[in-house]
């Protein structure tokens, strides 16, 4: 079993980074550092908070300075991580001491942690920009200490996967204590270096959800846990299922996105496209797919493209419950394709469009939804209160509802009028389609019920009105029978 240290690495109030710590631990981590109590008041309240709430280890950051160990010993933690510059540059240059003077330094923060109950948690910072015989002189001290762990960082991410093992494997020659990796990703080799030092003998990888770090942030966890798993047969502590629902939580709470292509956890790291891999994902997803996307809790997606093949279109036309013929598939298949070449982006709305055009199966007085009046208002709270009539399957239905915002509100004012309220919105963007203050709103979103997902387009002068539209359009294709 490996055991799985995660930083919070970005500045968080007390209560986000509370929910964070109670999903990394839902998530199976074995050891939260949960921040660095000495850096303010609020990083003191957080970690305590944590420290009191979250059954889970909890560590505290510390540099080898009495006040910082005191601020992590009131915070409760379960351990101390201290660290102190090795390096030449980080001796020379940020901390003007000897060699001799941060050996003794280390040595002294080390027993006053032990001295106090403490485990520890001893990095010798920039290690791998340390002299080789230094790095193994210090990490001896720690060891004769009797530390927990002995943490190896890259703190510019300067290694390789060979010097990474290289490096461990030396020093695990030299040591007996348990060694933890800690990678940047200055060079975008964070998780390969993650998982070289691992096969070098590492015990504790140090990761971040979505790999959120300084400058280019660190190790990834989903990556290197499901590196691990599916490619080492390395067990770990960690519910894999729950990955991808902890990256949501942190892409939220942190206002920070995770890129569409990003591995595991990226909105496009299970959508398949082309049409040669269409076709073979239809007949079995192993063709094209390493991972199942139920091992890190996603979902496959087929995308709507320039790329994508008949066979495709015919998986998409199903679940939207229309059918065509050999030769109606390919003409809307070319006509995808041209609206692609065009930069288009082709959305459900529009196929079922061009499926109307050629097949005349749906026509647009068969459409089951349809706005006949919107109208809303903000009051002096700022609260938005909208109400909306709706033509439903052949009847008139209507409701109102308060909301944030009046997009929030209109959405679910109609979700009310039609009894649709497990409807779940996944995806909000909103783009100008021209530029200057008259610029045409472009909004599409994503919504799902159980387990059928669409995505949909509105155009409109008004945002709300954009949003409305591009709301029933989604309904529309998801509700078709």
């Amino acid at each position: 079993m490996l055991r799985f240290g995660i930083e919070c690495t970005v500045s968080l109030t007390a209560d986000k980074k509370l929910k964070i710590a109670h999903a990394l631990h839902n998530l199976g981590v074995d050891v939260i550092e949960a921040g660095f109590p000495i850096s303010s008041d609020g990083d003191f309240r957080a970690v305590k908070g944590i420290a009191k709430e979250v059954d889970a280890k909890i560590c505290g950051l510390a540099r080898c300075v009495q006040k910082d160990i005191d601020a992590c010993i009131n915070a409760d933690v379960d351990l101390i991580h201290i660290f102190i510059g090795t390096s030449k540059i980080h001796r020379d240059y940020k901390l003007k001491m000897s060699k001799e003077d941060v050996l003794n330094k280390a040595e002294e923060s080390i027993q006053y942690c032990l001295d106090h109950g403490f485990k520890v948690h001893f990095s010798p910072e920039d290690a791998c920009r340390t002299e080789l015989d230094y790095l193994i002189e210090v990490c001896k001290l720690a060891e004769s200490k009797g530390v927990e762990y002995i943490n190896i960082p890259d703190t510019v991410g300067i290694m390789t996967p060979p010097a990474m093992r290289y490096l461990i494997s030396n020093l695990k020659r030299n040591l007996k204590t348990k060694l933890a990796v800690h990678c940047h990703n200055d060079f975008g080799m964070a998780v390969s270096n993650t998982l070289a030092g691992i096969e070098a003998g590492a015990m504790v990888p140090h990761v971040t959800i979505n790999g959120l770090g300084e400058r280019a942030g660190n190790a990834d966890l989903g990556q290197v846990v499901t590196a691990l798993e599916l490619l080492y047969g390395i067990k770990t502590n960690i519910i894999t299922e729950k990955i991808c629902q902890t990256s949501k939580l942190v892409e939220r709470l942190t206002g920070i996105r995770v890129m569409s292509n990003f591995p595991i956890v990226g909105d496009n790291a299970f959508s398949h496209q082309s049409g040669v891999h269409v076709h073979g994902m239809i007949i079995n997803p192993k063709t094209y797919e390493a991972i199942n996307p139920e091992f890190v809790g996603a979902i496959r997606r087929f995308v709507i493209g320039k790329l994508v093949g008949a066979h495709g279109v015919e998986e998409k036309l199903k679940e939207l419950g229309i059918s065509a013929t050999e030769k109606q598939l390919q003409e809307i298949t070319g006509k995808i394709k041209e609206l692609g070449d065009m930069g288009k982006k082709v959305v459900e709305e529009d196929l079922i469009a061009i499926a109307e055009d050629i097949t005349g199966r749906v026509s647009d007085n068969e459409k089951i939804l349809r706005v006949v009046r919107i109208n809303g208002s903000i009051d002096s709270n700022k609260k938005a209160f909208v109400r909306v009539i709706l033509e439903y399957r052949g009847g008139k239905v209507k409701s109102e509802s308060n909301g944030i915002g009046p997009v929030d509100a209109a959405f679910k004012a109609i979700k009310e009028a039609i009894g649709e309220n497990k409807i779940v919105l996944e995806m909000y963007r909103l783009d100008a389609t021209t530029g200057g203050t008259d610029a045409l709103s472009e909004v599409t979103i994503r919504i799902s019920k159980d387990e059928k997902t669409v995505t949909a387009r509105g155009v409109h002068e008004d945002i709300v009105m954009a949003s409305v539209s591009a709301f029933v359009n989604g309904l529309n294709c998801l509700l078709l029978e």
